[in-house]
């Protein structure tokens, strides 16, 4: 098939595009939020094709992957018909959460597509049919060595994102364990949490090397109160990490018994922390049980699989 996408979510996408299709993306002279083309960051097959706007009315496209509200109106104006809709979701929804309906419910002739069971239950998708696809993750490989006794985090914009990200919850694992924390507009985190510079460091690292410094870190903690399903904290587990997280929306689905400890109580999870710190061979022990757990239901093949079987489906 010839399925047209916008490059909206990068590590999702690259997931995706290990399917058997072409995979058109907008391409525009400013590379704006509409017309990103092509990542620059992660590796994607040539099978992801960049195309102007100005040629997709004359493109064969046989499926469209909407990810935006506005998208719609793009497809009508720059292709000038509608193919098969699929409207991926993201993100949970925010505001009045059990009022919550989706932009997508109205859209005649559309699948809504969520990543998680958690967020399908909570967006009010009305008359539109609703179903799961959950991750997929290019497997990066067992690299944990635990080398450093430090705690990796990952967030974008904590100081912004403030409590949703649990921002507010990071001066109670520095006690714990000093924090190692990635992700993009970081700085100034350990000066905004009152911490010391060497109990709260942050970097943004390009993605080829994220993965390999993750994995030096003895544990992965996961603060997020309220997120889809981070990507980040099922890479950790991919990587042979123990976990730590809030069991808060899809986590405790996600992390099984045995992979990791999963609590509402911050005394818990800090208290777990602790114990990976001090005992290397745990943490080594429930990190494989994470990979094994990771691999089992977000691996790439059941992903692909899943995808495939969707796509034809709505092209039909």
């Amino acid at each position: 098939m010839r399925i047209l996408l916008w490059h909206v979510h990068g590590s999702w996408t690259t997931a995706f595009v290990r399917g058997p299709h072409t995979y058109l993306v907008p391409v525009t002279p400013d590379r704006g939020p509409d017309g990103l083309g092509r990542a620059r960051t992660w590796r994607w097959p040539d099978s992801v094709v960049e195309v102007p706007p100005e040629r997709l009315r004359d493109a064969d496209v046989d499926v469209v992957v909407l990810q935006r509200p506005h998208e719609l109106a793009l497809v009508d104006r720059w292709l000038g018909r509608r193919p098969p809709l699929v409207y991926l979701e993201h993100n949970a929804p925010d505001g009045d959460v059990p009022r919550t309906r989706h932009p997508a419910a109205d859209i005649p002739g559309a699948t809504l597509v969520h990543v998680t069971h958690f967020n399908r239950l909570m967006w009010d998708a009305g008359p539109t049919p609703a179903t799961v696809v959950e991750h997929g993750i290019v497997d990066p490989g067992h690299r944990w060595t635990g080398e450093l006794e430090r705690a990796a985090v990952v967030v974008n914009e904590p100081v912004r994102r403030g409590r949703t990200t649990g921002t507010d919850l990071l001066p109670k694992f520095a006690r714990a364990a000093p924090l190692d924390v990635f992700g993009m507009r970081t700085d100034g985190l350990a000066g905004h949490l009152g911490l010391a510079p060497d109990r709260c460091r942050t970097e943004d690292v390009v993605q080829s090397r994220l993965h390999t410094e993750l994995a030096r870190r003895r544990v992965y903690v996961h603060p997020v109160r309220w997120t889809s399903l981070g990507l980040s904290l099922l890479e950790a587990m991919h990587l042979g990490m123990p976990v730590v997280a809030l069991a808060t929306t899809e986590v405790p689905e996600a992390v099984p018994p045995g992979a990791g400890v999963v609590s509402h109580r911050v005394d818990v999870l800090t208290d777990a922390v602790g114990d990976f710190l001090a005992d290397p061979g745990h943490a080594r022990a429930v990190g494989e049980r994470a990979r094994a757990a990771a691999l089992s239901r977000y691996g790439l093949p059941r992903f692909l699989d899943d995808w495939e079987r969707l796509l034809k489906e709505v092209a039909r």
